[in-house]
């Protein structure tokens, strides 16, 4: 049986503890917490925290990425939370800064982790990567172009990932949630639609069942809307 190892990338931040929290219960061998920075508490003896700058510049990646020693007896995993948001301007009121922003936060970032990842793969038994991109990505909306179109461009880029991944054992799916619930977006959703948003701890089990069965599954954006009562 091959050994296991996770990777998650924005682990500190309110999706990325969800899903951390979920996914260390779990049969991972060891792992790897990507973030700016960490809390005090101690992690458990198979977590390595590593504090990672600006992943926009590919030297800063390519660093991070040396915490990881490649291995044709183990199988790598790993989740990307990075991102950011922009919008509530028209187009005709939006900055080439804020598109520059969104484009390098939410698509060279990611392009840059997978370019790393897809290397260790290489020199590895095969993985799967799972990035975050978003519902609005092939749902556009009035006042959120930039954003749109860099995770549009993030969709786009795990699916030539999944096809070009057969080559090397990698398999390629992102996630693509309308509204998690964090502290940040319950300071402008009404109260009685807090029910409706996605927790982070569902996409963790989500990003598990990907990964449960990441010998198959590939290429695919799972949209996810809104939580229904049960």
């Amino acid at each position: 049986m091959k050994n296991k190892e996770l990777l998650i990338f924005g682990s500190n931040g309110a999706l990325g503890k969800g899903v951390t929290q979920v996914l260390s219960g779990k049969d991972f061998d060891k792992i790897y917490l990507f973030d700016f920075k960490f809390n005090s508490e101690k992690s458990a003896p198979n977590v390595k925290n590593i504090v990672i700058d600006d992943l926009s510049v590919e030297e800063n990646v390519k660093s991070a990425f040396k915490n990881i020693s490649p291995d044709k007896e183990t199988l790598f995993f790993l989740f990307s939370t990075i991102g950011g948001y922009h919008g509530g301007k028209h187009l005709w009121d939006t900055k080439v800064t804020d598109f520059d922003n969104m484009m390098n936060i939410n698509l060279k970032t990611n392009f840059l982790i997978a370019k790393f990842f897809s290397d260790l793969i290489k020199k590895s038994a095969g993985g799967s990567i799972c990035l975050t991109s978003a519902y609005i990505a092939d749902h556009p909306e009035s006042g959120k172009s930039v954003y749109g179109a860099s995770k549009a461009a993030l969709s786009h880029l795990v699916k030539t990932i999944s096809d070009e991944g057969v080559k090397i054992n990698l398999t390629a799916n992102a996630i693509a949630p309308y509204i998690i619930d964090t502290p940040a977006n319950r300071e402008w959703m009404n109260k009685e639609d807090y029910s409706k948003m996605i927790k982070p701890a569902e996409i963790g089990s989500l990003v598990q069942a990907i990964f449960n069965n990441f010998n198959f599954i590939s290429g695919n954006i799972f949209e996810i809307k809104h939580r229904i009562d049960s």
